[in-house]
This record gives structure tokens, C-alpha cells and sequence, in this order.
């Protein structure tokens, strides 16, 4: 995101538009990717709220937390674009907050890569998670990212 320090991202947090809702497509390739046509679009709040509840040591990815709001609101697939802009703008308004602080450096990418759009970057991220025990691993030599190891045993289940 540009000009970070200029955009209020708490009113864009709580700004919900038109969401929840669940549209229909069409299109053929779309509905052949996500496994079906109910595409569910949840406000930026949502996200935060459950970014909030993974506890200190544990991580989630992006992509349990839109299986988690397509089952919860009976629909095939949430809509990803929106998914990562909102959990990148969870993290910004957290930033933005004295107090009530988003643990958003917990919310992965896909198989626990680390988020480059959060605040202060992957450095940032980084430091975190291993305060709290996580170990990063860098994969790439040109186009170096950087995940954490064995995610999968510190995935927190929002069941």
C-alpha cells in the first residue's frame, strides 16, 4: 500500500460498503478454480475480529480464514483480492491504535509465507514470530520470501 501514513485505516476497518454478501458468478473458469459459484465477501471487521483470536505462538493463513467465512455463511469460496486487502488494512489500523492491538503478524499467506504488505514488511514480521518461537525460513535467491517452518503444527483452528 502507498502513502500509509497519510489514509486512516480505521475508518477503512470499520467501513463494511455493501458487505456481508454472497453474489453469484458466471464465469466458468472462476467456478472451475474455487469449486463453485457462491462467492461470499466479508467486511473488513470480520477479519480482524478473527485475526484477534489467534493466540500468542499460533499462526493462521489468509486462506483458512476465507474457508472458515465461506462455511459460516454457506457459500463455495470467499473472494480472495479483497481477503488479502483487508487483512493487510486489519494490520495498518492496529498499527494506527494505542491500545485494543491486532496480533496481525500471526496471519500468514498461503503455506506460511510472510506478508511483505504488512507494516515495517517481512523484517517486521519476522522479529515477531520469533519472539514467539516460530523459526522463518528464506526460500529463493532472485525472489527471496521468506515463510515460517512447520506452520502447519502452529496453525490455530477456528472449529
Amino acid at each position: 500500500m502507498a502513502n500509509e501514513d497519510k489514509k486512516d485505516f480505521n475508518t477503512m476497518l470499520n467501513d463494511s460498503k455493501d458487505m456481508p454478501k454472497i453474489i453469484t458468478i458466471r464465469d466458468e473458469k472462476s467456478i472451475e478454480k474455487y469449486g463453485g459459484n457462491k462467492m461470499y465477501f466479508a467486511p473488513p471487521i470480520d477479519y480482524d475480529k478473527i485475526m484477534k483470536r489467534v493466540p500468542y505462538g499460533r499462526v493462521i493463513t489468509v486462506g483458512v480464514i476465507r474457508e472458515y467465512f465461506a462455511k459460516l455463511n454457506g457459500a463455495d469460496f470467499t473472494e480472495p483480492i479483497t481477503a488479502g486487502i483487508f487483512v493487510s488494512i486489519a494490520a495498518w489500523a492496529s498499527c494506527q491504535r494505542t491500545e485494543d492491538k491486532t496480533p496481525y503478524w500471526r496471519t500468514l499467506k498461503a503455506n506460511g509465507e510472510l506478508n511483505a504488505k504488512y507494516p515495517g514488511g517481512v523484517e517486521a514480521q519476522k522479529k515477531m514470530l520469533e519472539a514467539e518461537g516460530h523459526t522463518i525460513i528464506k526460500k529463493g535467491r532472485t525472489n527471496e520470501r521468506y515463510y515460517v517452518k512447520d506452520y502447519e503444527k502452529a496453525l490455530f483452528s477456528l472449529n
